[in-house]
């Protein structure tokens, strides 16, 4: 991340940029009246283009390069650099990946993918709608990346409360990055995973209901991607003519209707694993707008939600450590924890506790495993203040003599996430994936017995008891690192963490 363009917003520099944008209320979600903070351009190898950024500011770009690295195990990318001029200045930006845009030349701009990510990949859908070799956005420096009071985080839950598959990710929770010769999942939209049944979603903005519950408007035909009688989906329209999509809700909130206006903020439903989920719960959050092509695409959401949580919540400091790794065993696998960031000062120490015991200090750290299984590493970041937060990057690791027996994976979540005080009950729920043998076992790390609970496996994704259920409380205010794992038929284990934050 780059330090200058993440502070914006959070110290307030933000009035040029806003007179310049629709004002908070002025939305009528018809008819894409509004016109957007960021500005897109398609562009190839060698091309140039001027860009008209929306404070009236103009912007030289020109691709110069793009360089896909792809693992061995899969032949999916799992870092796209890509080198560009802007305004005579030459820039590297990566693709996707839980990147923001970063600043450089007097513009902020981001690339949320390139056209490597058509390559061995599921075909049923053109996500992106991009026909050159990259697609860039870009903002006026200091500008917020969407306009001031028009949107909001989606889920009520803290950031990264559990598992999470953001744009370019290979579709992992479910077990389904596995080198089996099916083609590659690049997850296009948001999913943010929660405790099935707990977590109430939210309208990110104000708009239009266009579909609920299956049921759609008839006069707006052409809701990008949308199937009729996808009981689990709303389709939100607002003052840009972008359609939002909330999907696998375990229900919809009687309010919402097609035909009916929605309140940014306004409670759209709750979480859950319906519909083509894989059967892992979380919300799939995507947007999708008219490209430079003239075809539907991704308008990649993650630097949006970002901005929309540090604005609501405020975070002292947020640990990185993703995207997932999937790695052979004996191979080397970096881990990266660079995205991390601090609000008032700067991250400082990266500390690192493996599931084998052993540490490493660094903003990046490089190991290898020596069976297979789903790893979840521990990534513990300080900034100058002596404030900490952890997040956890899993690694999957596979034996390649033995693609029958993938390791299990596995997918823990609580609830509530916020406002918890000693005492209180939380939930947690856990299921495991590609195994339905032995059961989960958990350690709530705060000394007290381990407890064990059996999950089905997955064995039928959409099953209303396919999460085993434990409930459990924490008698002291803390910060309390808790793990589940579960041993799959081949003897690999599935590890999970989750941070719980009690009095915090």
């Amino acid at each position: 991340m780059e330090t200058v363009s993440r502070r914006r917003f959070l110290k307030g520099t933000l009035a040029a940029a806003a007179a310049a944008l629709v004002a908070p209320g002025s939305a009528r979600g018809q008819g894409g009246s509004a016109t957007p903070v960021l500005r897109t351009i398609d562009i190839d190898r060698g091309e140039s283009q001027e860009v008209l950024l929306s404070s009236g500011a103009r912007a030289k770009v020109k691709l110069i390069d793009v360089e896909e690295t792809r693992d061995a195990l899969r032949s999916a990318i799992r870092r796209a650099r890509v080198k560009v001029e802007l305004n005579g200045e030459t820039v590297e930006l990566f693709s996707g990946n839980y990147q923001l845009p970063l600043t450089a030349a007097g513009v902020q701009i981001d690339c949320p993918v390139t056209r490597g990510y058509y390559q061995n990949c599921d075909p049923w859908e053109d996500s992106w709608g991009l026909d050159k070799d990259a697609r860039l956005r870009l903002w006026p420096e200091g500008s917020p990346w969407m306009a001031p009071g028009t949107f909001v985080y989606p889920v009520r839950q803290i950031w990264f409360a559990t598992g999470t598959q953001m744009g370019n990710e290979p579709s992992f929770v479910d077990g389904g990055d596995a080198p089996d010769g099916r083609k590659i999942y690049y997850h296009s939209g948001l999913d943010i995973g929660g405790c099935e049944g707990m977590v109430d979603v939210v309208c990110a903005v104000e708009g239009l209901v266009v579909s609920a519950g299956g049921e759609a408007l008839p006069e707006y035909p052409d809701i990008p991607f949308y199937k009729r009688g996808d009981h689990d989906y709303v389709y939100v329209l607002d003052a840009q003519g972008w359609y939002y999509r909330y999907a696998h809700l375990q229900s919809i909130d009687p309010a919402v209707r097609a035909g009916k206006r929605i309140a940014r903020g306004q409670k759209v439903g709750v979480l859950g694993k319906e519909g083509s989920s894989g059967g892992w719960a979380h919300l799939h959050f995507d947007i999708k707008c008219r490209q430079p092509s003239g075809k539907w695409g991704i308008q990649e959401g993650y630097a949006f939600i970002w901005e929309a949580y540090q604005r609501e919540h405020a975070p002292a400091v947020v640990a990185v450590a993703r995207p997932h790794r999937l790695v052979a065993v004996g191979a080397r696998v970096g881990l990266d924890g660079s995205r991390s960031f601090s609000a008032r000062g700067s991250v400082t120490q990266y500390s690192w506790t493996f599931t084998d015991g052993s540490a490493a200090t660094g903003k990046t750290v490089e190991r290898a495993y020596d069976r297979p299984g789903s790893y979840s590493e521990i990534l513990k970041v300080t900034d100058s203040l002596g404030q900490v937060d952890y997040d956890f990057a899993v690694v999957q690791v596979v034996d390649p003599a033995r693609l029958a027996d993938l390791p299990p994976t596995i997918h823990a979540t609580f609830a509530p996430t916020v406002g918890l005080r000693p005492g209180d009950p939380v939930t947690f729920k856990v299921r495991t994936f590609r195994t339905e043998a032995g059961s989960e076992t958990w350690d709530f790390g705060d000394g007290s017995p381990p407890a064990t609970v059996r999950s089905d496996g997955n064995a039928n994704p959409l099953a209303a008891d396919g999460y085993a259920r434990t409930v459990h409380g924490y008698e002291k205010p803390g910060r309390y690192l808790v793990r589940v794992e579960r041993t799959g038929h081949t003897g690999a284990k599935a590890i999970g963490h989750l941070q719980v934050r009690v009095g915090d």
